[in-house]
């Protein structure tokens, strides 16, 4: 699905705020407006597998410790062998 210039502008906005930010609790406050506690847990989740998998952990022992899925572990392990945001701020 292609993303439309309206989109794009509102996402920049959007990754322009977070940059904008300048403690944990100004994250804090902001992810549990955007955010439902889920999702925060979710990406928590996410960011903790993809530093055992960059630690060389197995992707059985990632969930055992992450309690991740099988299909978001496999999309977090292509982003950090392939993208470019966990390996450039979880190192």
């Amino acid at each position: 699905m292609a993303t439309k210039k309206a989109d794009n502008k509102m996402i920049d906005e959007l990754f322009g705020l977070i940059a904008s930010l300048h403690s944990v609790e100004d994250c804090k406050k902001l992810f549990y407006d955007l955010c439902t506690v889920k999702e925060i847990e979710q990406m928590a989740q996410r960011i903790k597998a993809a530093k055992l998998l960059m630690e060389g952990k197995t992707y059985q022992r990632v969930r055992e410790e992450c309690d991740i899925s099988s299909a978001t572990l496999s999309r977090v392990s292509r982003c950090v062998q392939y993208g470019e945001g966990y390996s450039e701020f979880l190192r």
